[in-house]
């Protein structure tokens, strides 16, 4: 029941905070000549995080030029996975929560519905830990690359010391961060699945059945064991007392020859 309710939402939260992100920040570079000064350059970047893609202006300080520049860095292919991940985990979940309430019966009938439900778990369970690493990696990459202190290092007029190079705000990655919390707590939830929905499949029965039937085999033969040896016990009682019968009747016949010699003189 905790796998229909939670799975739904935590994979909302997921691909929401990663898909759905934009953010950017903005320097200044306040050169000797005020006129070819820019106290306000913003650089924007959003999902994907394609950054090599993300180019500005920024100025020389030597003279009208400009230079222009580009973000380092692609995180594209570990976001946009994570987000593809978080996608299809949320419309099987939705797909299995139907099937659970309404459908119930028929997820009972026979084997192929819990079976079907375990690998398609155990595969979810292994593509959030994947997805949520790749992109744990690629966010710490999204933040170097954005980081305004490296931004301004790309600068040729920050190199010079009598111009002045300033960080007006950072990009706020805290929404980022809450995607990859996410991840991580999807990938418990599904792991942590898997043992319920083995409980349903086919597997588990026939593993109880193959435990019990030994115990089985072996009281129904301690039991005919006991009852053996109880009727050879009686059998050879019984035995010993006829052997014993004949020998003293055997005793007897011989022990009355030399009785009837001497009536006889």
């Amino acid at each position: 029941m905790c796998m229909v309710i939670f799975a739904p939402l935590f994979a909302i939260f997921a691909f929401a905070t990663c898909g759905g992100y934009s953010g950017g920040l903005r320097l200044s570079v306040d050169c000797v000549n005020k006129t070819e000064s820019n106290l306000s350059i913003d650089i924007a970047f959003a999902y994907p995080f394609r950054l090599h893609q993300v180019s500005f202006e920024v100025p020389t300080c030597e003279g009208k030029g400009r230079q222009r520049l580009a973000l380092i860095g692609d995180s594209s292919s570990s976001a946009e996975f994570f987000v593809t991940v978080a996608v299809f985990a949320f419309l099987y979940s939705l797909a299995a929560t139907v099937v659970y309430i309404f459908f119930q019966n028929k997820y009972r009938e026979n084997n192929r519905g819990p079976l079907i439900d375990f690998i398609v778990t155990v595969v979810f369970s292994f593509l959030w830990l994947v997805g949520s690493s790749a992109w744990a990696k690629g966010l710490s990459d999204v933040k170097v690359a954005t980081d305004p202190k490296e931004v301004l290092l790309l600068m040729s007029a920050c190199k010079q010391p009598s111009n002045k190079c300033m960080v007006v705000h950072s990009p706020v990655m805290s929404s980022l961060n809450t995607s990859v919390v996410f991840g991580f707590l999807n990938f418990i939830l599904w792991a942590g699945n898997i043992w319920f929905v083995f409980k349903e499949t086919g597997w588990h029965s026939s593993g109880q059945r193959y435990l019990s039937d030994p115990m089985e085999k072996h009281s129904s033969s301690y039991n005919q064991g006991g009852y053996n040896q109880d009727s050879y016990g009686s059998g050879s009682g019984y035995s010993q007392q006829a052997s014993l019968g004949t020998a003293s009747e055997e005793f007897g016949q011989q022990s009355s020859g030399p009785t009837s010699f001497t009536n006889q003189i």
